[in-house]
């Protein structure tokens, strides 16, 4: 499957050629700051499927101690992707111009959500991470 996505102001562009997996929702504070939004939506992506095709220049990086980070349009402030040891790791489902034929398969951190928001029903929450399978 071949999708793009970019930022708001539309300066970065990506391709991704595969397939996306393990969309999530995550409902922690940090999640809820960096997004400005209730929660994050993303889903993980194989590094070797992406590729920045415009403006890779004007991304901005900020990773935490743990090595897990963000990378952001530094112009319109897009949250693009997730990177942990500075390689990509999932895309923001936001950003993807075409439907990325996915869904989100778990509510992540539920435990901190914010006291307004309305989770839907029928989709697995957890109170932090999802456990571990296989």
């Amino acid at each position: 499957m071949k999708l793009t996505g970019e930022c708001f102001c539309g300066e970065i562009r990506y391709e991704i050629n595969g397939n996306l997996r393990d969309a999530r929702s995550c409902h922690c504070s940090r999640c809820r700051k960096a997004f400005s939004a209730q929660a994050s939506a993303y889903a993980l992506v194989d590094p070797s499927d992406f590729r920045w095709i415009r403006g890779a220049s004007l991304l901005t990086s900020y990773v935490g101690e743990q090595g897990f980070g963000l990378q952001f349009c530094r112009q319109c402030g897009s949250t693009l992707c997730g990177i942990y040891q500075n390689e990509i790791h999932g895309v923001t489902l936001g950003c993807i111009n075409e439907d990325p034929a996915i869904e989100i398969g778990q509510h992540i951190y539920v435990g901190s959500k914010a006291s307004w928001e309305v989770l839907p029903e029928g989709v697995p929450q957890f109170d932090e991470h999802a456990p571990k399978t296989g």
